[in-house]
C-alpha cells in the first residue's frame, strides 16, 4: 500500500468508491446538478482543479474524492487529471496488468476469500480467470471442511485455521503429485483447478493459461 501525487489516464478512471449510483459508466453525473455545473464552469475559464483523490487498483482508477471534477474533465476532453493515488492491492494482491475485464472475477476472489480466508502468503499467488472456477474452489474447500468436522477432525476449529489446514493439507499435496507435468508458468491454485476438472470427469483437460503476472511481481 502507499500514496503517491501525479496524474493518471482519465480513460481507465472507471469507478467510484461510494458513489456509484451519480455517475454512468463513462462517469457523466446522472444528473446536471448545479455544483457540478459551478465546477464545469470552472474548468471551462481555465482554472486549475484541485487534485482528486482516487484509490488505484492494477491499471484502474476509482474516485473517492473530486468526482465532479472527473466528470468536468472528461466532459472537456482532458486525457489526464491531477490526483493523490492510493495504491492499494485487492483482497488477493492484484496484479499491475488487472483490466476491467478481470473485474467478474477479481469480485468472484473476493467472495471466495469471505468463504474461505486463506492467509496472506497464500492469497498474494492466486489467479483465476473465470468465475466459475471461484465457485467450485469454494465448493471445494467448504467441502473438504465439512467432511473434517464431520469426522471430527476439526472440531471447534475456527475458519482460517481451517482454511490454512485445506490448502496445505489438500491444494499442495494434490500439486505436488501433478507439478512435474504440468507448465512451469502456471500457480499452484492454476493446477489444482484443473486437477478438480479431472476428478470430475472433465472429457477434454486443457491447463489453463498463465496468470496475467508471469513473474509473479504484484503491487503492494
Amino acid at each position: 500500500m502507499g500514496t503517491y501525487a501525479g496524474e493518471v489516464p482519465l480513460p481507465q478512471v472507471l469507478g467510484s468508491v461510494s458513489r456509484s449510483e451519480d455517475f454512468d459508466h463513462r462517469f457523466r453525473p446522472r444528473r446536471r446538478t448545479a455544483r457540478y455545473e459551478s465546477v464545469l464552469a470552472r474548468f471551462r475559464a481555465g482554472d486549475a482543479p484541485p487534485p482528486v483523490e482516487v484509490v488505484r487498483l492494477g491499471q484502474l482508477y476509482f474516485v473517492s474524492d473530486g468526482h465532479h471534477r472527473v466528470a468536468a474533465a472528461r466532459e472537456q476532453g482532458w486525457t489526464h487529471i491531477p490526483a493523490n493515488v492510493r495504491r492499494i492491492c485487492s483482497v488477493a494482491y492484484v496484479c499491475s496488468c488487472v483490466s476491467a475485464a478481470d473485474l467478474p472475477a477479481k469480485a468472484a476472489e473476493r467472495r471466495f476469500l469471505e468463504e474461505v480466508p486463506l492467509p496472506e502468503p497464500v492469497r498474494r499467488d492466486l489467479w483465476l480467470d473465470r468465475p466459475a472456477d471461484w465457485s467450485r474452489l469454494a465448493d471445494s474447500a467448504l467441502a473438504w471442511g465439512f467432511r473434517r468436522q464431520r469426522d471430527g477432525e476439526a472440531a471447534d476449529v475456527d475458519a482460517h485455521s481451517l482454511a490454512s489446514t485445506w490448502w496445505v493439507e489438500e491444494v499442495a499435496s494434490a500439486v505436488d503429485r501433478i507439478r512435474e507435468n504440468a507448465p512451469t508458468d502456471l500457480v499452484d491454485v492454476q493446477l489444482y483447478i484443473t486437477e478438480l476438472a479431472r476428478r470430475d470427469g472433465v472429457a477434454e483437460l486443457r491447463w489453463p493459461t498463465s496468470h496475467c503476472c508471469p513473474d509473479h511481481t504484484r503491487q503492494s
